[in-house]
């Protein structure tokens, strides 16, 4: 089989090496002309997404991030609310790790290309459909070419192009309520263990650090609207606008924010937080999506790098057992989807932790994390992050997919 992916992403460059070992030849088609190198913030890679790379033989430590074993919630006043693991730190890999999204991006590209992937730039894709008799899939880019293949995987993102072509009445991407903005403090240290992320809840707005190593200081902010900002009121936050607007939202919270911020030479500018709660059309004929463009998920989660990683592994294996894109995109959906759509719900719900009231506080403070932490204190098993893809399965599909929904 030869597979069309189209995203250059994170999604793109991992569905492609997970092919590539199954026997499937990929080329990869990027709409932008140029790579991302040094664009976007940084993100959670889970232990469940560290074990999907490690069956691409993929090492989690070369990747550039750090580990984070656990997070700290606090109160406005800087009141212990829970202590939460990010996985088990009972060998290498089983804990989170922190990474620059461009130092992801650019360490797995660079390895699908060290083992011979072509990824193709400057390749904006228009349509995709069958191919003649039936056969196949033809995708027509915007400069005029197209790419003939055996499938088409929609691997490019929560605007994906892909699913709109599958079904142009797929509802849009949902925005959940926060903006988010972040940055790296330099030169001043934090009272906390390097690794362990404290996350206050504050009086305004939502605000998260870790320390990396002394001297410096990674953090997020989510700040909650009503409604979503149009891209001229995104623009209009300058940065020394939306700096003065930080420092006022966390003036009255207990902890370092201000500090930080005021240490921070380049606050990242805010965007619109969104995810995808449910997407009707995943697959249609030899065209499937993953990801992002399945399924996205509010970075709340710390769980939208790690699905898709998944997500490009299991399909990998799938199409290698069922030997058939039809058959594949439909197994596929069917162990994926539940799985997926329960965890988004539940990123939701902990968005909407983040906008301050007075009941959400309350509920929130006094019921809702302290039986988090005792269930995570006595939990021998969590379904998130010990989930596992067992790439030599048998190829009967009932016995492969009772392992992987167990």
């Amino acid at each position: 089989m030869r597979a069309i992916i189209i995203g250059a992403g994170i999604t793109g460059p991992v569905t492609a090496m997970a092919l590539q070992k199954a026997g499937i030849d990929a080329v990869v088609h990027e709409a932008y002309d140029r790579t991302a190198d040094g664009v976007g913030a940084y993100l959670n890679l889970a232990p469940n997404g560290l074990a999907a790379l490690r069956v691409l033989d993929i090492d989690p430590h070369d990747l550039g991030g750090f580990d984070t074993p656990a997070l700290e919630l606090r109160g406005s006043g800087g009141r212990l609310l829970a202590h939460l693991p990010m996985g088990r730190d009972d060998g290498p890999g089983t804990v989170s790790q922190t990474v620059r999204r461009s130092d992801l991006y650019t360490r797995l590209r660079d390895e699908a290309v060290r083992r011979g992937i072509q990824i193709e730039y400057g390749k904006r894709l228009v349509d995709a459909a069958e191919g003649p008799g039936g056969r196949g899939v033809v995708a027509s880019f915007a400069d005029g070419s197209t790419a003939e293949g055996d499938l088409l995987i929609g691997a490019d993102g929560l605007h994906s192009a892909v699913r709109t072509i599958l079904d142009r009445g797929c509802p849009p991407p949902r925005y959940t309520g926060l903006l988010n903005t972040g940055g790296y403090a330099s030169g001043v240290s934090v009272d906390a263990p390097a690794g362990v992320f404290t996350m206050i809840f504050g009086r305004r707005a939502f605000f998260a650090y870790v320390q990396r190593a002394p001297g410096d200081v990674w953090w997020f902010a989510n700040v909650p609207r009503a409604r979503a900002a149009s891209d001229d009121e995104l623009a209009a936050w300058t940065p020394d606008r939306w700096r003065a607007e930080l420092e006022r939202l966390f003036a009255d919270d207990a902890g370092p924010a201000l500090e930080l911020i005021a240490a921070t030479p380049r606050v990242i500018s805010p965007w619109n937080t969104l995810d995808l709660p449910k997407v009707p059309v995943w697959h249609r004929g030899p065209i499937g999506l993953v990801g992002d463009a399945a399924h996205g998920i509010s970075p709340t989660s710390g769980q939208g790098a790690s699905l898709s990683i998944e997500d490009g592994v299991l399909l990998a294996r799938l199409l290698r057992d069922h030997g058939e894109p039809v058959a594949a995109f439909a197994a596929f959906e069917a162990l994926r989807r539940g799985r997926v759509e329960k965890l988004i719900a539940q990123a939701k719900r902990t968005s909407n932790q983040k906008i301050p009231s007075p009941l959400t506080r309350v509920l929130r403070d006094r019921v809702i994390l302290p039986l988090v932490s005792r269930a995570a204190a006595r939990s021998t098993k969590d379904w998130v992050t010990d989930y596992r893809i067992d790439w030599d399965a048998p190829a009967d599909r009932d016995a492969s997919a009772s392992r992987l929904r167990a």
